[in-house]
């Protein structure tokens, strides 16, 4: 069970948002000078005007407010890795939960409690960077700490085993010999050859050819 705790909102800084609304009307060739001041670098040659003001609004107020976190930032890698290997596949967002939150496991009788972290989890005074090795330090053998903790639904449990049986059937299933006797492969194939190519020589001979 996990209970959330929702950080304080940060303040909009007036000087910020005045910027914004400027970038509204701004023309195409001031846009571009922003983004080199911005981003130190030239826009790219396709960004339009929509392009370059979400691209200079985004950068503005990461400056001001802050970026991604790290955690979130290796999301998007990892999506990016999944999107690069498979073009068209399905890309699933994991369920995540919130800094702050407090993920609360009955076990044995006991409550124990997990703060989740920017970066990590935090158990019994001490940092873990998931959850299954704590699950382990709960129950003393191995856990999916994600499972055990409640965070993985019905569908990505079904969606695992199907998997995990599709593969054990790969696994199991019998492999077809490489020569096959109906392929005419093998000894077999060869000595077949051999007597065919004697029988032609001795009708070639008898007939003088």
């Amino acid at each position: 069970m996990a209970t959330q705790q929702t950080p304080p909102a940060k303040s909009a800084d007036p000087a910020v948002e005045a910027e914004l609304d400027r970038l509204a009307v701004m023309p195409i060739a001031q846009l571009r000078v922003r983004y080199r001041e911005v981003f130190r670098a030239d826009p790219p040659k396709a960004f339009g005007p929509d392009l370059l003001r979400r691209s200079v609004a985004h950068r503005i107020q990461e400056k001001a407010y802050g970026g991604l976190s790290r955690s979130t930032q290796r999301l998007l890698d990892q999506m990016m890795k999944a999107f690069s290997a498979k073009p068209n596949g399905k890309l699933v967002l994991p369920r995540r939960i919130k800094p702050g939150s407090v993920l609360v496991r009955e076990w044995k009788g006991r409550s124990h409690r997990v703060v989740v972290l920017a970066d990590g989890f935090a158990y019994g005074g001490n940092t873990y960077s998931n959850l299954s090795e704590i699950a382990g330090l709960i129950t003393g053998t191995r856990w999916n700490g994600p499972r055990f903790f409640g965070l993985r639904s019905k569908a990505d449990e079904s969606s695992m085993a199907t998997r995990a049986d599709r593969s054990d059937t790969e696994r199991r299933a019998p492999t077809s010999p490489i020569q096959s006797r109906h392929l005419g492969g093998g000894s077999d194939y060869r000595k077949r050859n051999a007597e065919l190519a004697r029988k032609t020589a001795g009708r070639d001979a008898r007939h003088g050819r």
